[in-house]
């Protein structure tokens, strides 16, 4: 519960409205409330803060729960629905009538918080570089979903503890689903090798 109440804090929102830049998401294609919307429109403060606290929010809960939950942590249910629940609250939040962002920042955040298992955080990062610089996948909307399902993919055939693997799941299917209810237009998906233009 404090992990979804957590990621329902909508950075993006409250830092622009501190920088008095309260219509930049209404100028984006998505109008999604994250933090690469908060750079481009907000300016680089702006995205920082939001970058910072989208981190942040993933990342807090779910280490306190891998630190401090040790009467829950035998539990692989338990263990996934708190990793998936800053994801979730950011996508849904209580707080903007569930009207929130992709969870890309937040995810990252989530999966720092299981440090010292780093496996999974590096094959999301790297999945994301794969596909943004050898196996260029645009636009962004086909690159992203390539990525969670990919770095799923790994994540389980490398055996990480089950609720680790069902809750970036979790995380994944939430991300799409926003993905899916995002207004944007939807562009034809292209996928260029590095060497071509």
């Amino acid at each position: 519960m404090l992990g979804y109440l957590s990621g329902s804090i909508l950075f993006g929102r409250i830092f622009a409205g501190l920088f008095k830049k309260t219509n930049i998401f209404e100028e984006s294609k998505d109008k999604n409330p994250g933090t690469a919307n908060a750079f481009m429109y907000g300016g680089f403060f702006c995205g920082l803060l939001t970058l910072l606290g989208d981190l942040a929010k993933g990342f807090l809960p779910v280490f306190v729960y891998c630190r401090y939950g040790s009467a829950f942590r035998s539990s692989s249910v338990i263990t996934a629905l708190v990793l998936a629940a800053p994801v979730i609250g950011h996508a849904f939040p209580a707080f903007f009538r569930f009207q929130g962002g992709k969870g890309i920042a937040v995810t990252f955040g989530c999966m720092l918080g299981i440090y010292p298992e780093l496996r999974p955080v590096l094959i999301f990062a790297m999945m994301f570089i794969l596909f943004s610089l050898v196996l260029r996948i645009t636009p962004h909307f086909s690159r992203t979903i390539a990525t969670y399902i990919a770095a799923f993919l790994i994540i389980t055939a490398l055996h990480c503890a089950p609720g680790i693997s069902f809750g970036f799941g979790l995380i994944s299917a939430t991300v799409m689903l926003r993905f899916h209810m995002s207004k944007e237009v939807r562009e034809k998906p292209e996928v260029k090798l590095l060497w071509m233009h």
